[in-house]
């Protein structure tokens, strides 16, 4: 069976205490008690902020081995520049990642696109070739001007996930252009039978590729709960076959 990444966006809430974070637990054990219930998470601090290598040396001392980091490309790239001239800014970028990278917690880099960036595959593609050899990229488009076969397969080409997300405004097709999926749960709620409907469905991708999955983080802990069933469901349908 493939690697399955449960995780939310963040960790640092204390208003998920007590459901979710024990009651007397400091923020500074928050990120060291969250990798005791999931097993991934994806990172926005990145998208505002080069982060510092001490920080994300933290970081990778506070988790174990087998957890990753799913880190939000920054906006410089994706919002400013809208992927033009941004070789520099990618290198920057996974340099700055390289302390998660040297320890193996780096999971897929995501370039969310803003929603008023319409389809221009030249750019894409000009991104795409920028992407380090040997990392894993996910792209969220948030324009349906994208969903369409000749973006796919050019992100085919070069072994990028199509960032599978769901909200209330949005659906993205369930397309797979790479070695491992990538999917972000964005809606107000889940109801419990909508996750384990999520689960099964995941547990099926997972026999083909690596899954990433996130669920939207809040500052009520539903997201985190859900995130955490929704492991422990998938980790249960696995070991049962």
């Amino acid at each position: 069976m493939n690697k399955v990444c449960i995780g939310t966006s963040g960790w640092a809430y204390a208003s998920w205490k007590p459901d979710f974070y024990p009651p007397k637990t400091p923020a500074s054990k928050f990120l060291s008690y969250y990798a005791t219930q999931l097993n991934c998470v994806e990172v926005n601090y990145t998208f505002r902020t080069r982060p510092a290598a001490s920080t994300l040396q933290n970081w990778v001392g506070t988790t174990p081995e087998t957890f990753s980091f799913a880190a939000k490309a920054h906006q410089r790239i994706t919002h400013l520049k809208r992927l033009r001239d941004i070789d520099a800014d990618v290198e920057s970028l996974y340099d700055s990642l390289q302390p998660l990278s040297s320890a193996g917690k780096l999971g897929p880099v995501l370039f969310q696109l803003p929603p008023n960036f319409k389809a221009d595959t030249d750019r894409l593609r000009a991104l795409l070739k920028c992407i380090p050899a040997g990392t894993r990229a996910a792209i969220e488009f948030r324009n349906d001007s994208w969903f369409n076969d000749s973006v796919f397969n050019l992100m085919r080409e070069y072994e990028a996930a199509l960032c599978i997300a769901e909200s209330d405004d949005l659906q993205v097709p369930e397309v797979h252009t790479s070695s491992f999926a990538y999917y972000r749960f964005r809606r107000s709620s889940y109801s419990e039978a909508t996750m384990l409907q999520i689960a099964n469905h995941l547990a099926q991708v997972a026999k083909d590729r690596d899954v990433f999955a996130f669920l939207k983080h809040e500052e009520t802990p539903e997201g985190a709960l859900n995130a955490r069933r929704l492991l422990q469901t998938l980790t249960l349908s696995i070991q049962t076959g």
